[in-house]
């Protein structure tokens, strides 16, 4: 397993991954940091280098990492990393750090298996503490092409009083659970909405405007 970038995100992966028995060399292109890193988790598991640079990777053993992790602190070095691993070396599994989660869906079009944003999981955390009604992204499927979505309905949701079948969801749209007073109850065709119930959903990416158009609060 490749990390590339030796910041601390890089070297508390690297810590975590060598607890758990795991190969990991970690890559840095600067020499004093280093050798900070060497001194940590041991010079056989850090390579000095510019990940970005395809001699460098030839070196690091890109050719026959099973994974390869970009976690860098820019996202331009990230997407040209994730995209030289998997289109010159053929690596299988390529993960790489979005800092600016507007930049996700730049990776996900080049086909990187999954990413991770530090900025979106704590917004959708602290959107969970005071939106209601509105859909909160909490899973992806199908590399991002499937939301699992969830939504708490407030007083003023225009779904209370109605049953699941009554209602119309945008097309391949699925109500998989529901939670009631903290537990989760059996969803069928006749069940009632409730104030409080919380959804949770799974449904194409590009439904989920009209899914929360349709949760959307009467006024």
């Amino acid at each position: 397993m490749i990390l590339v970038g030796g910041g601390n995100v890089g070297l508390q992966l690297a810590k975590r991954l060598q607890n758990q028995e795991h190969e990991v060399l970690l890559m840095e292109k600067d020499s004093r940091q280093a050798q900070r890193l060497a001194s940590v988790i041991g010079e056989d598991s850090v390579f000095l280098g510019d990940g970005c640079e395809v001699a460098t990777q030839k070196a690091a053993g890109f050719n026959r990492a099973d994974v390869v992790v970009a976690v860098t602190g820019e996202d331009e070095d990230n997407l040209v990393i994730c995209q030289m691993a998997k289109a010159v070396w053929k690596v299988d599994r390529v993960l790489a750090r979005v800092n600016d989660p507007s930049h996700e869906e730049i990776f996900r079009k080049i086909g990187v298996n999954d990413t991770v944003s530090a900025t979106a999981i704590i917004f959708s955390l602290l959107d969970q503490q005071i939106s209601m009604d509105d859909l909160i992204p909490v899973g992806a499927l199908a590399k991002g092409n499937i939301e699992v979505v969830e939504a708490v309905l407030s007083l003023r949701s225009p779904l209370l009083g109605k049953s699941v079948r009554s209602v119309q969801l945008p097309p391949q749209t699925n109500i998989v659970a529901m939670l009631r007073n903290d537990q989760a109850i059996l969803v069928s065709g006749d069940t009632i909405f409730e104030t409080g119930d919380t959804l949770v959903a799974v449904l194409p990416r590009e439904r989920a405007s009209e899914l929360r158009e349709l949760l959307s609060p009467v006024h």
